[in-house]
């Protein structure tokens, strides 16, 4: 469409402004839901990651209020101050540990560490606890700060420097709670208690923070370390995120939330004695606003819908409109071409239809002041051109030779009714342009007539010999084919000097089902630059000559006839043209000497078309 027409005018500014108005609708609800579902998101997030730092620090305190009962255990505190050894202060000491061992299921072991005797006392889950003396303080238990409590982040479990002791044992993560058992009310150590947590006990609290495989949840310590994380691999290990250093780290704030990297982040720190961790939970900007984009989604359908629709319309009332204009368009164009008579049909009883009444009525006017007589003599002018072009017909030549052949014949002279006769079936056979397509039986009777001519004029100096399977010769080929080929031999190689030219075409059938056709001759062989520049051209055609070929046919096919251009490219374009890319024509020198063309296309009968 143009679009200085009206129709293009009607359809660009009734459908812009819906396109515009829709999609602006759509990105300002999109814009709103989404920092809805972000404000949402945060706040609820914010209490949830409160409710998980209350837990960890229960957790924590419930660990903490274990290692104090060595205070309130009079027994135990007595037994580490005193230091002496015995079965029963023994037993009492694995009794204490035992019970803190006990009360939360997921304390993995308990370390002892008496400094008076240096002993070294390990118990766990379903192993005899041991004891070791004279051996040094596993150096991660020692404390050495004011504060006598200490929380170790997320590692692998260890034996405390008891190589052995328990082998049964397999390491796994856990965090520990360290603390220096002090003679009270100095700050003298008595002894050091480790207790390891296994991280199972963060593992109830965390599942209720995020959502597995669409969220992330991060638990770090002081120094960077990862606590607990989504990904098991990663714990016990540094954090290395860009984020953390900048938006958290860096910031005092004990909540706080931010959006980096296509995710919103949202923290929360937990401090109290011996603890500063901090809570961070990453959710995906795609999985927050899903339901925006799912929302983006329907609206995308129904817009596409709607679109269907108002287009739809659109060019419906468009074509309405504008449909009767160009109808007056058509006529107007027909009346310029000298068609005074047309039938113009009314289109309605609006403006439109107006001046096409208006139109009809002028047209009736100007057919009734045509004079008679200047119709009259230019319809006579007319019959006396067409009676000029018929005495050029082709057919009016081939009527004259038959005339000319018969009076040979009158006057015995057979031999030039023969030539005539043969001249004739090549002007039949060339009049009808209009047939592209031919039978083989056809092409080999339009040779036989070319030869007999040849053979007129060079004296019978050559020999034609065809060899053809009787079933190939109701085969379809395009017209005009093997003639240029044979006519090849007469123009290039022929020796005027010989008496003993031979041409000989046969045609067989191939296994794969293609049809073959060999032209050969004894004439004078092809230069070896010019055969070689020849093969490289027939196995390489330009498009150039097939497209040419097919620009003719649609302008004017008297410029194009077949036989007007007898180069071998133009052969095989033509073939290609009719029997597709699939269609091959070779052409090589003869071992004895002379030139052999060969030629493969697809085998089609009448029945089948081409």
């Amino acid at each position: 469409m143009k679009w200085n027409s009206i129709r293009t005018k009607l359809i660009v500014f009734l459908l812009l402004p819906t396109l515009i108005c829709i999609m602006a609708t759509m990105f300002i609800s999109y814009s709103y839901t989404t920092k809805s579902l972000r404000t949402r998101a945060v706040d609820e997030n914010k209490n949830l990651l409160y409710q998980g730092y209350k837990n960890i620090s229960t957790l924590i305190q419930e660990v903490n209020r274990l290692s104090l009962t060595v205070y309130s255990d009079s027994d135990f505190y007595r037994q580490l101050e005193a230091g002496y050894d015995d079965m029963t202060a023994n037993i009492r000491i694995y009794s204490s540990l035992n019970y803190i061992l006990t009360s939360i299921p997921d304390i993995f072991q308990v370390y002892l560490y008496r400094v008076k005797d240096s002993k070294a006392t390990l118990v766990a889950h379903n192993s005899t606890p041991m004891r070791r003396q004279g051996i040094p303080l596993y150096d991660k238990s020692r404390i050495t700060d004011s504060s006598p409590l200490s929380i170790q982040s997320t590692h692998i479990s260890n034996s405390y420097g008891l190589n052995s002791v328990i082998p049964q044992l397999t390491p796994e993560p856990v965090f520990t709670l360290h603390r220096r058992i002090e003679r009270v009310p100095s700050t003298d150590a008595l002894g050091y208690l480790s207790i390891d947590v296994k991280l199972t006990a963060f593992t109830d609290i965390m599942d209720q923070l995020y959502e597995r495989d669409k969220e992330n949840i991060y638990l770090v310590d002081d120094s960077g370390t990862l606590v607990y994380s989504h990904d098991e691999a990663t714990m016990g290990k540094p954090l290395h995120a860009s984020w953390y250093d900048k938006q958290i780290a860096a910031n005092g704030q004990s909540q706080g939330y931010f959006e980096e990297d296509g995710a919103v982040f949202i923290y929360q720190k937990i401090e109290s004695p011996g603890l500063n961790w901090t809570l961070v939970k990453q959710i995906p900007v795609s999985y927050l606003y899903r339901e925006a984009n799912e929302a983006v989604r329907i609206n995308i359908m129904l817009l596409v819908l709607l679109m269907i629709m108002i287009i739809a319309l659109t060019i419906l009332i468009s074509f309405r409109i504008t449909a009767p204009i160009k109808q007056l368009t058509r006529y107007m164009n027909q009346v310029q071409t000298g068609n005074l008579e047309i039938d113009i049909r009314p289109t309605g009883k609006d403006e439109i239809g107006l001046v096409t009444e208006r139109f009809r009525s002028m047209m009736d006017t100007i057919n009734n002041l045509i004079l008679r007589e200047y119709r009259l003599e230019l319809s006579n002018k007319t019959n006396e051109l067409r009676a000029l072009q018929a005495q050029i017909n082709p057919h009016f030549l081939n009527n004259t030779l038959q005339i000319i052949g018969t009076l040979a014949l009158e006057l015995k002279v057979p031999q030039i009714y023969a030539l005539l006769s043969a001249l004739a079936k090549m002007m039949r056979y060339s009049m009808y342009n209009d047939e592209k397509i031919v039978t083989v039986q056809n092409e080999l009777d339009h040779v036989k007539a070319y030869l007999e001519l040849q053979k007129e004029r060079f004296e019978n100096k050559f020999t034609f010999r065809y060899d053809m399977e009787e079933s190939l010769l109701n085969a379809l080929m395009p017209k005009m084919i093997l003639q240029p080929i044979v006519e090849n031999y007469f123009k290039h190689g022929f020796n005027l000097a010989r008496t003993d030219g031979l041409i000989e075409l046969t045609a067989a059938r191939l296994a794969s089902g293609k049809m073959e056709i060999i032209i050969q001759n004894n004439g004078s062989s092809i230069p070896g630059a010019r055969l070689e520049a020849l093969q490289q051209e027939l196995e390489h055609p330009s498009r150039l000559d097939i497209n040419s070929l097919k620009d003719a046919d649609s302008k004017d096919s008297t410029r194009d006839a077949p036989g007007a251009r007898i180069g071998l490219p133009n052969v095989l374009a033509r073939l290609r043209l009719v029997c597709g890319d699939s269609a091959v024509l070779m052409v090589d020198n003869h071992k004895a000497g002379g030139v052999i063309v060969r030629l493969e296309i697809e085998i089609v009968v009448e029945s089948e078309g081409i």
